[in-house]
C-alpha cells in the first residue's frame, strides 16, 4: 500500500504524539530562547518550549536569551516530554538536554517569562520569582516587556483619517493611504 505525503505526514504526527518520550537525534537550531529545531526521525521539527516565553530577537536580553538555550541544547540530543501541538500547529514539549530540563533553567537564569496563558507547571512562578529578586538575566532591567505585549505592539498600525472623498474615507498607515472598498484596503486615496 502507497501512502501520500499528507497520509505520512498525519501517520508521522499521530506516532510522536502517542509516545509519552520522544528522543531527538539532535537539536539543529536554535531560533530565539524558547524555539529550537530538531531532528525527530530525520526530520526538522519546529519546537516551543512549554510553559515559557522568550524576549523575541529584537527585545532586548532576546540574543543572549538564544546564546543561553544554545549553550545548553545545540547540538545535543533532547528528550521531549509532554508533547503537544499549538493552535498554530508547532510542537511544544519540555525539552531535556544532557539531563537539564531547558524549561526550568531559562526562567532559572532571567532569560525567559513563565508564560501566564499556558504554564502548567507550577514551580516555575517560585523560580521567576528568585530570578526577578536576584536581579537576573532580563530582570536586571527595571521593567523588562513580556514578549507577549512587545508582538502585540508590532501588530498594531497606527491609523489616521487624512479626508473624505466621495463615499470613501481615507486612512494613512505604514504602507500609505487607503479606502476600505468592498471590506479590502485599496491602495492610493
Amino acid at each position: 500500500m502507497k501512502l501520500s505525503h499528507r497520509s505520512a505526514s498525519f501517520l508521522f504526527i499521530g506516532t510522536l504524539l502517542t509516545s509519552s518520550v520522544a528522543y531527538a537525534e539532535k537539536v539543529k537550531s536554535i531560533e530565539d530562547g524558547n524555539t529550537m529545531t530538531i531532528l525527530l526521525d530525520e526530520r526538522p521539527v519546529l519546537l516551543k518550549l512549554a510553559h515559557i516565553d522568550a524576549p523575541e530577537k529584537k527585545q532586548a536580553f532576546g540574543e543572549a536569551s538564544r546564546q543561553a538555550l544554545a549553550e545548553l541544547c545545540l547540538g545535543k540530543n533532547a528528550v521531549l516530554q509532554n508533547k503537544q501541538f499549538d493552535y498554530a500547529g508547532t510542537l511544544v514539549a519540555v525539552v531535556q538536554c544532557d539531563g537539564n530540563e531547558a524549561n526550568r533553567i531559562q526562567v532559572e537564569r532571567g532569560f525567559a517569562w513563565v508564560d501566564p496563558k499556558h504554564n502548567n507547571d507550577l514551580s516555575l512562578p517560585a523560580l521567576e520569582a528568585m530570578a526577578r529578586r536576584d536581579r537576573r538575566g532580563l530582570w536586571s532591567e527595571d521593567d523588562p516587556t513580556p514578549p507577549w505585549k512587545f508582538r502585540r505592539s508590532g501588530r498594531k498600525t497606527k491609523l489616521s483619517q487624512v479626508r473624505h472623498s466621495d463615499d470613501a474615507i481615507c486612512f494613512v498607515d505604514k504602507w500609505g493611504s487607503y479606502r476600505i472598498v468592498d471590506g479590502d484596503r485599496r491602495y492610493g486615496c
